[in-house]
């Protein structure tokens, strides 16, 4: 009945409580072709907010139509009718409104005569106006309301307009600018688009900035691990990665000075000391084993020559 698909992306649980049993409601009253007449009046029987109404249509989860009809997205997304079960819908005219994209979703054409910035109405409620963009129904709140938006509800509609404006390719750009060791983004593929766009709910575009920028600083991304591994595009731009990444879980740490270990050379440099003439005549007295009367050693011309000639060679 439900495509997990669709109700477990983040755009639908990102949705309050309240909307998300809104649409399940919606979707098991609509006709085998996804049509409700009477969205205002299953809104009440359940006791949701005229906000949670919008916010689905804002969603693109539900389009609206200016006879009060409304119709599920992705209805044909959601279910497969068999045809000898099937019904065709008796809003013939807001069919015809429709195309089916490849995916299977509905989808808003523009028929010769159109006019876009419609008024739309459910119920009695008036609920904004709806401009078609691109095939895409997308709700400008203006003139009166049948109530004030929360400031949840708010705070997700502008969200959702700003998401709207977002430039993938700019993203991709400076992923590819500044995470230059790193393989190379060729291609955003709808899955990274909306990656991006998920992200871009909690962290802002100075932040993709900051985080390509540590990515290409850390040695661990890069393939300095056991592992061998290292980082790509789509491994950063997940959930808990960007945000391990911007808490400097993988910054660099700086390398510790080498220990110093003395060497043969070192133990050779140490000053060499000068040795007197007696000290020299003492020193090889000793070496050779002569034992001379302690006042005559100083002065004996034979160990005296030769205790200079020791230390001559020792100099050079």
């Amino acid at each position: 009945m439900f495509a997990k698909t669709i109700i477990d992306s983040d755009a639908f649980l990102e949705m309050p409580l309240s909307t998300q049993a809104l649409y399940f409601h919606l979707s098991m009253r609509a006709d085998d072709d996804g049509f409700i007449n009477n969205p205002k009046k299953i809104q009440r029987m359940i006791g949701s907010m005229d906000d949670d109404l919008k916010l689905l249509f804002v969603k693109n989860f539900l389009i609206p139509f200016d006879s009060g009809v409304v119709v599920i997205k992705h209805w044909k997304i959601h279910n497969y009718i068999r045809n000898d079960r099937y019904k065709e819908t008796v809003y013939q005219e807001e069919k015809a409104m429709l195309m089916t994209k490849e995916n299977k979703a509905y989808t808003l054409g523009i028929p010769n005569g159109y006019q876009t910035d419609t008024q739309y109405r459910i119920g009695k409620d008036r609920i904004g106006k709806d401009s078609i963009v691109e095939g895409e129904a997308r709700l400008l709140p203006s003139g009166q309301m049948s109530g004030q938006n929360s400031p949840e509800i708010e705070k997700e509609i502008e969200t959702e307009k700003e998401i709207k404006k977002i430039d993938y390719q700019l993203i991709a750009d400076m992923y590819n600018d500044t995470c230059v060791s790193f393989p190379r983004v060729q291609s955003l593929s709808e899955k990274r688009k909306k990656a991006i766009k998920a992200r871009l709910k909690q962290y802002t575009v100075e932040d993709f900035k900051l985080l390509f920028t540590k990515a290409e600083a850390s040695s661990f991304l890069k393939g300095g691990n056991d592992r061998d591994w290292s980082a790509n595009f789509d491994w950063l731009i997940m959930d808990g990665n960007m945000a391990k990444v911007l808490s400097g879980n993988y910054d660099s740490k700086p390398k510790k000075p080498a220990a110093v270990t003395k060497s043969a050379a070192a133990y050779n440099s140490y000053q060499q000391r000068q040795y007197s003439n007696d000290e020299m005549t003492e020193l090889e007295r000793k070496l050779l084993g002569v034992q001379a009367p302690p006042d005559t050693a100083g002065n004996n011309p034979e160990i005296q020559a030769r205790a200079e000639a020791l230390q001559e060679r020792l100099k050079g």
